[in-house]
């Protein structure tokens, strides 16, 4: 059985927590706060579930989903990363982050920092721009007229081909964008964050994003 560590217990975390327990994984959770206070959080998930510290999460995890605020990328550890496939779920939001020059001025994307500071690891772009209450409720099954799409961008095409599997067992198709350069199609502001869409939809919001 998949262990996964996620870092971050906040409303995305808790949610892709639950959804992958429900589809037979176990979990590693940490938070800022530490493990103790997740206890009802774990309880609530059940045997699958566990808290730990953030080191815990990306030591145990086979694979880690990181969900926390943009601001705090920086204190994710890097070497219980290296050589993982980690899942980015993060957006820059200046109001609450504050100004980082390299995004306001459009030279870098934040799953390409995220990249940089783990140097070592195979970050991939995912869940960033879908609510948490979309994620367990939209999904449907292959093949279902209307299907909605997600993105996904990384550098590394074995985790970008996780993430599509993990898309289609939440009921979503996948949309690969390409490397993390291009992750900024399908972030804040743009015609494919946040909107309900169909996979030709995507492929026709996303060309239409602009910087």
């Amino acid at each position: 059985m998949t262990r996964v560590g996620i870092i971050g217990a906040g409303h995305i975390g808790s949610t892709l927590a639950r959804g992958l327990i429900d589809r037979g994984y176990d979990v590693v959770i940490s938070n800022s706060r530490g493990p103790e206070s997740l206890a009802p959080l774990v309880a609530e998930l059940g045997d699958h579930a566990t808290a730990g510290t953030a080191t815990d999460a990306a030591t145990q995890g086979e694979f880690v989903i990181v969900a926390v605020p943009f601001m705090a990328y920086r204190d994710l550890p890097v070497a219980p990363l290296a050589g993982k496939i980690v899942v980015d779920t993060n957006n820059y939001y200046w109001e609450r982050d504050g100004r980082i020059a390299a995004l306001d001025e459009k030279k870098a994307t934040s799953s390409g920092l995220l990249q940089e500071h783990l140097a070592e690891s195979k970050v991939v772009k995912a869940f960033n721009h879908i609510t948490a209450g979309d994620i367990r409720t939209t999904g449907s099954p292959a093949g279902t007229p209307g299907r909605r799409a997600l993105a996904t961008a990384s550098d590394f095409p074995d985790a970008a081909a996780l993430v599509a599997e993990l898309y289609g067992e939440f009921g979503f198709d996948a949309v690969n964008i390409g490397p993390l350069a291009e992750s900024w199609r399908v972030e804040r502001d743009q015609p494919a964050y946040g909107a309900v869409q169909t996979r030709e939809e995507m492929v026709q919001n996303l060309a239409r994003a602009t910087r």
